[in-house]
């Protein structure tokens, strides 16, 4: 009985560090993304340079919100390692 219940713990264990690892994955996209918008911002610029500022605007919050979706990412994963 005793060997059930260890056996229990370390699949419990093994299963919040993949979940940690899949949460740490937020960043991959998050990067993906913000190399895309760039990009993309980057071509606007250079078909209507007069409007890089808007173009900045937008470029700007957009990476801030992609910014945000892999730091939460990151928490969700160090909240797995070391609370649950």
């Amino acid at each position: 009985m005793e060997l059930l219940i260890a056996a229990a713990g370390l699949l419990a264990t093994g299963v919040a560090l993949i979940g940690a690892g899949i949460a740490a994955l937020t960043g991959l996209g998050a990067g993906i993304g913000m190399g895309i918008a760039t990009g993309k911002a980057v071509e606007a610029t250079a078909r209507q340079p007069e409007a890089v500022g808007k173009i900045r605007t937008m470029l700007l919050l957009g990476l801030a919100f992609a910014e945000t979706t892999a730091i939460y990412g990151l928490l969700v994963g160090i909240l797995i390692l070391f609370v649950g």
